[in-house]
């Protein structure tokens, strides 16, 4: 990947952690269902909804920062907000979901968006 394009990838990953984000703080069940944190009838609880609200507000926050801070100390520190709280989600999801199949399936892609966030902190200079 060219040193450009390096620099560009945090900045995409912040507009598409934010969207996502707004996204889920307007519908929490697009959260909450593949978690499998929704009542029988596909309601999602109330408590849980304001849990996923709580955490988009904080992604979105993250996100933006990737898409704002300067390139440097500032933006290495947004990288490592947004990597640390998406490993922190990992553990929780793999640790507390209902079953192992969603466990797995939320912890992964936690963990993969963590870490590709980590890999484009690598040339944020």
């Amino acid at each position: 990947m060219s040193t450009s394009a390096a620099r560009v990838l945090p900045r995409v990953l912040g507009v598409l952690t934010a969207a996502y984000s707004v996204a889920i703080i307007v519908s929490p069940k697009l959260l909450a269902k593949p978690c499998k944190l929704t009542r029988a009838d596909g309601v999602v609880p109330p408590e849980v909804a304001t849990v996923i609200r709580a955490v988009g507000v904080r992604d979105a926050a993250s996100g933006l920062a990737l898409v704002t801070a300067p390139a440097g100390a500032a933006l290495h520190a947004a990288v490592a907000v947004r990597v640390v709280s998406d490993f922190g989600d990992a553990a929780v999801f793999g640790l507390t979901l209902p079953d192992a199949a969603t466990k797995a399936k939320a912890a992964g892609v936690a963990a993969a968006w963590g870490t590709l966030c980590a890999y484009s902190g690598r040339h944020t200079g």
